[in-house]
């Protein structure tokens, strides 16, 4: 897969803007606050139809303007395509997919593929579950348009579930609650189950990457926390169960406790779990390793490597381990922020200032 160009109009802070990609490495260089990381955040964007930086999509489009459009055009395995993304200040985004605009947000997924890394991905390792969970669930999404809707139905009933719990009338949810705990099992089971699917092939990747950003000098392993089995219809059974064992915890506190929405990934380093006890240079070396293999974990499910965005890596990065980034990403298109590039490697750059691109 490789973007052949991005056009933006009125996007963060670019009023007009093209620029064309070639395959390998590209480089946009300039000093900060200039609209690099916009850029990338604008191909991302188009992936997954949200940006990786804030939640309101008004907030990127350019200062007093109502109406902003990032269009992509590229090449994967199956021909050229184009994405035109639609932002407005005051009604929802718009989205069209080789001229037909889209009804859903899931046809957009899988279009596109691409991975971001910037130095906020840290929190992948160190932070809440939340950041793990986002990032298998942004993974299985982009190829696996059944997990996003999966997702999705399991969120809405979550959030009837939890609005039950909240209410006063006993009755009620004596009598209803069974039914939002099978709806719960039934996509519950399908997402740990396409999260175990996921975790078995990263694990020999990251581990693979890990003991080669490292010189073997360190041993990854991940693993799922959260309700395993041997099946989906185990694994089905088994939520049911906790489900209903949780009940009067779940009632006392006025939400859900239990099930997919709160399950994780350990991330052990020569036998130490690093969210804990890790240094910072092996949180950071942990967090490439996981992105690196997202990119092995692309190529075996969809045929082809994603676009990889590298925003303000290199300067995060001792000697050693920046060239054995770009030795690594060298077989496939990668978008890589910086302030300067002496790096001795073949590359496009661009340089970027207040809000304009040029060779």
């Amino acid at each position: 897969m490789e973007i052949k160009s991005v056009e933006l109009k009125n996007f963060r802070n670019y009023s007009q803007q093209k620029v064309n990609f070639s395959s390998g490495l590209n480089v946009l260089e300039g000093k900060n606050a200039q609209g690099k990381t916009n850029l990338v955040e604008a191909i991302f964007l188009c992936a997954i139809g949200k940006s990786p930086r804030v939640n309101r999509d008004k907030d990127l489009i350019l200062w007093n303007e109502n109406l902003s459009k990032v269009t992509i055009n590229y090449e994967k395995n199956s021909g050229n395509k184009k994405i035109e993304l639609y932002l407005f200040s005051n009604q929802n985004k718009a989205i069209k997919i080789n001229g037909v605009p889209i009804k859903k947000m899931g046809e957009l997924m899988g279009e596109f593929n691409a991975i971001y890394f910037s130095p906020d991905e840290l929190k992948l390792v160190k932070e809440s579950p939340d950041e793990r969970r986002r990032f298998m669930d942004i993974d299985l999404s982009q190829f696996n348009k059944n997990y996003f809707y999966a997702l999705n139905k399991y969120n809405k009933i979550l959030m009837q579930r939890n609005k039950l719990l909240k209410s006063s009338n006993t009755s009620s949810i004596q009598e209803t609650l069974s039914i939002w705990n099978e709806q719960l099992s039934e996509q519950g089971s399908y997402i740990i189950c396409e999260r175990l699917k996921l975790i078995e092939k990263l694990k020999v990747f990251a581990k693979d990457a890990h003991a080669y950003l490292t010189d073997d000098a360190e041993n990854m392993e991940i693993s799922y926390v959260g309700r395993v089995g041997e099946n989906k219809e185990q694994i089905k059974q088994l939520l049911k169960a906790d489900y209903e064992n949780s009940f009067e915890k779940d009632l006392n506190l006025g939400y859900t406790t239990v099930g997919p929405h709160r399950d994780d990934i350990k991330i052990v380093v020569n036998g130490i779990d690093i969210r804990h006890f890790g240094s910072q240079g092996q949180q950071r070396s942990a967090a490439l390793s996981l992105k690196l293999s997202e990119l092995e974990v692309f190529k075996f499910n969809i045929g082809e490597y994603p676009i990889l965005l590298l925003d303000d890596v290199l300067s995060e990065l001792d000697e050693s381990r920046r060239k054995k980034l770009l030795d690594k990403i060298s077989n496939f298109q990668t978008i890589l922020t910086c302030t300067e590039f002496n790096e001795n490697i073949s590359a496009k750059v661009f340089k970027v200032e207040n809000g304009k691109v040029n060779l």
